[in-house]
């Protein structure tokens, strides 16, 4: 087609004129308000409202700002929650990039032309997404500002890659990604998990190559009905099934079925968890508290395998075995990085989980 856009823009939307539409009107308008450079100029683009069955003013709101920017379109569909939506949206997109963003987010306004430029500029590039400022108060919510910035400090794939397994690098309302992509490796998958790190878990699993704009393009706001505080699908039982699910499936193909994990505390316990029962065998938990080394501990309160807790010392060789290093305390995982490379384990004899 000729006018056909070359970016669509994906924003799912649900029962968000609670305050009389303000945010809802300010992500809008920060995707009206796009403009590119000399060195990225702004392609043609659309904007999708998928509006996933709203019974509050939402729909009045959203025909407000398409009576505003004839850029955008709104797509109903019935409520049936975020993963239909947005597949309601790829089906009607008509760009050769898609473009994510939440409906209470804010864009900078050279975001889309910059993205765009770099997928342009890489043709074996799959998703670029970007840097993100935390909209939130880092005094309330000092929990989502260290991810906020855990995820700023990961740009590189490779990077991204390595770190898949302990929590999304990727903040999904920053990403654009090519159509094509979604051809090879799917688009989303509706279930009892989250969404976001479902995709980018298969898409990293299938060989899809992602990268990271430095530049914060995106104002990551936190209002009090997010999705991650309120649905079942991103709490820590559902997390922790879904990260064992793509992490055995990386091990098997990799044939690294025996592991040994830093770690032996409950809480690494319980998140490892479900990956016992992926057909991954833990060989033995490596911690540095005297009392628990040399103790045989259980799997998981419902599973009575019981694996011993050894010292450091007792690791594995360099170039043996792979280390899941999965320590929970505040900076732990780190010190314990820094420990390993000193001890000469190269980067493929562990990962962060």
């Amino acid at each position: 087609m000729k006018d056909a856009p070359s970016i669509s823009v994906l924003v799912p939307v649900w029962n968000a004129a609670a305050d009389d539409g303000r945010r809802l009107r300010t992500a809008f308008e920060s995707l009206f308000a796009q403009c590119g450079t000399p060195q990225a100029p702004l392609p043609p683009l659309e904007i999708l409202a998928v509006d996933d069955g709203s019974d509050d003013a939402t729909p009045a709101v959203l025909h407000d700002l398409a009576r505003a920017d004839g850029r955008l379109r709104i797509v109903r569909v019935p409520h049936g929650g975020i993963a239909r939506a947005l597949n309601a949206g790829l089906e009607a997109a008509r760009g050769e990039f898609i473009a994510r963003m939440d409906a209470d987010d804010v864009a900078h306004p050279q975001r889309l032309a910059r993205q765009a430029a770099h997928l342009l500029r890489q043709p074996g590039l799959d998703v670029s997404a970007s840097r993100v400022r935390f909209g939130g108060d880092p005094r309330t919510a000092y929990g989502f500002a260290h991810y906020v910035d855990w995820q700023n400090g990961l740009c590189g794939h490779e990077e991204m890659a390595r770190n898949r397994f302990r929590d999304t690098p990727i903040c999904h309302p920053s990403a654009m990604f090519r159509r094509s992509a979604v051809e090879r490796f799917g688009g989303y998958a509706d279930g009892d998990f989250a969404e976001d790190w479902e995709l980018w878990l298969r898409w990293f699993h299938a060989g899809a190559h992602m990268e990271k704009l430095p530049e914060e393009l995106l104002v990551w706001n936190d209002p009090p009905g997010r999705l991650t505080r309120t649905d079942a699908r991103y709490t820590d039982t559902a997390n922790n099934a879904l990260r064992a699910r793509w992490l055995a499936r990386h091990l098997l193909r990799e044939g690294r079925e025996r592991v040994w994990v830093l770690g032996a505390g409950r809480v690494a316990r319980r998140r490892l968890a479900p990956l016992w029962a992926e057909g991954i065998e833990p060989v033995a938990f490596i911690d540095i508290d005297p009392c628990k080394i040399g103790q045989r501990v259980p799997l998981s309160p419902h599973d009575a395998r019981r694996v011993p807790v050894l010292s450091r010392q007792e690791l594995p060789p360099p170039g043996t075995g792979l280390l899941l290093n999965v320590l929970t305390a505040h900076g732990a995982a780190e010190e314990a990085a820094d420990w390993l490379g000193e001890a000469g384990y190269a980067p493929e004899d562990w990962l962060l989980v």
